[in-house]
């Protein structure tokens, strides 16, 4: 069977469900950033709190580009079936932004430049890298633990703290120095707007706090460039 003519690639994102309008805001805005770096189709976006919104721009010949932090049971079980329910079960869903082979370069690039901000040589720099993490699954801290690894020679050490499994960002955080935090997150939400500071607080963390890796200028031509890729 021939797959039909990619006529879109939809970015999505899990949004928030009380208060879905912000977040689909700024998915959109981030689709149009993509589609600014010519990635061969239209690109829309969608979060999958706001009521309808992944119908009205999903169809069986689309790209689905997760901008998620981890692959695992959502992206390969629940996103496709959330598909389907929209009317785009024949969709190709794109494997999601977390492993996107060119973003440990990009973190350690934006840690860099924070700790030379500070005066303080890679070498002598803690990153303090956060994400959410989950008592059901282990994909988050399985790929934020492989990237600590793997980036882990371009600083003095890094250390990884989660939102909702061990080990805590509060109890991460505690007694660092000359160490610059970076979320391990897609989007600026309830999280990365919440949690993350009142854990920084908690532990007297005082070094700077970097924005989601997401939200880097360069993020958008990286997405524009596995969507290409696919084509």
């Amino acid at each position: 069977m021939t797959r039909p003519v990619t006529s879109r690639a939809v970015i999505v994102s899990h949004g928030q469900p009380g208060d879905p309008g912000p977040q689909q805001q700024a998915i959109e805005d981030l689709a149009a950033r993509v589609a600014a770096c010519d990635p061969g189709c239209a690109v829309a976006g969608a979060t999958l709190a706001m009521p309808g919104a992944l119908a009205a721009v999903a169809g069986d010949d689309s790209l689905i580009y997760p901008m998620f932090m981890a692959e695992g049971w959502f992206t390969r079980s629940e996103l496709p079936r959330r598909l389907a329910q929209a009317g785009a079960g024949g969709a190709r869903v794109l494997r999601p932004f977390g492993t996107d082979p060119a973003l440990p370069g990009l973190i350690v690039a934006q840690a860099h430049a924070a700790a030379a901000a500070q005066g303080w040589a890679p070498g002598d720099t803690t990153l303090l890298l956060s994400a959410h993490g989950s008592q059901r699954s282990q994909a988050s801290f399985t790929i934020t633990t492989a990237l600590a690894d793997q980036i882990a020679p371009h600083f003095a050490r890094v250390v990884t703290g989660f939102v909702e499994q061990e080990p805590f960002l509060a109890d991460a955080a505690q007694g660092l120095d000359h160490a610059v935090s970076l979320p391990f997150f897609a989007l600026r939400a309830e999280h990365v707007l919440d949690d993350l500071p009142e854990a920084l607080d908690q532990a007297g963390f005082t070094g700077p706090r970097l924005d989601p890796i997401g939200l880097a200028p360069e993020v958008p031509a990286l997405i524009a460039a596995s969507i290409r890729a696919a084509l």
